[in-house]
């Protein structure tokens, strides 16, 4: 991803720069909301790392501004002074989430994957090419958990499985484009399978989920597993 980071402390910009890097995202710095503007007119970020106290102009009033808004970015405020009432602020103002200084960098690798596929299915909607493989699927009834932003659990029965999603039927009602991590086990004496997902639709039968990042072992497993379902 690309991540505008508005900080106007060196050392800490450095250090998100530094961390975004190892994560394999693209980090663009700069130390003040007005200079973020600038970058916003050439630039088109994925994800915003928002300080809200900055010189000139604040965290909040950037929040407010109609470019910020109608961009539909991610954006996660921080700030280590911040009161409670601000924090909720930022939330009411359309930011993602809000994190205190010290930022936990765990927390803050957590915030930007649950972000990644919002970015993802955006830059598809412009039309970009996506690697998607046509795949056939397996009806299979496995179970299967499923974790919202914040540790949010839900329980479910999926219905068929393929190489670039599943549908499965859940004791919740979720929302399309949430972003949700799977957990499930093929039978194939395997590792549980681990896989940030988006969704795509809820219907009648289930929810629809398309997999963000499966790994190539993944991959496999599954399309070996659907191989021989298919051919019974």
């Amino acid at each position: 991803m690309r991540v505008l980071v508005v900080e106007d402390e060196p050392d800490l910009g450095d250090v998100f720069r530094d961390f975004l890097l190892e994560l394999g995202h693209q980090p663009l710095v700069v130390r003040s909301a007005e200079a973020a503007l600038g970058k916003l007119h050439t630039e088109r970020p994925d994800a915003i790392i928002l300080d809200v106290h900055l010189p000139g102009m604040s965290g909040l009033d950037f929040l407010q501004l109609r470019l910020v808004r109608e961009l539909g970015v991610p954006i996660v405020a921080v700030s280590g002074v911040a009161t409670e009432s601000q924090a909720r602020e930022c939330l009411h103002l359309g930011a993602t989430d809000f994190v205190g200084k010290p930022i936990p960098l765990d927390r803050l690798s957590e915030v930007l994957t649950f972000i990644e596929p919002h970015a993802l299915s955006r830059v598809a909607e412009r039309g970009a090419p996506a690697d998607r493989r046509h795949s056939s699927r397996a009806h299979l009834s496995l179970p299967i958990r499923v974790f919202e932003y914040g540790g949010t659990e839900y329980h479910g029965t999926t219905v068929e499985l393929g190489l670039e999603g599943l549908k499965a039927r859940l004791n919740a009602s979720l929302p399309p484009r949430s972003v949700v991590k799977l957990s499930f086990t093929p039978p194939d004496a395997g590792p549980t399978i681990d896989v940030m997902s988006l969704v795509i639709r809820a219907d009648p039968d289930g929810h629809a989920f398309t997999f963000v990042h499966l790994t190539d072992a993944d991959t496999k497993r599954l399309g070996a597993l659907i191989e021989r379902r298919a051919s019974r």
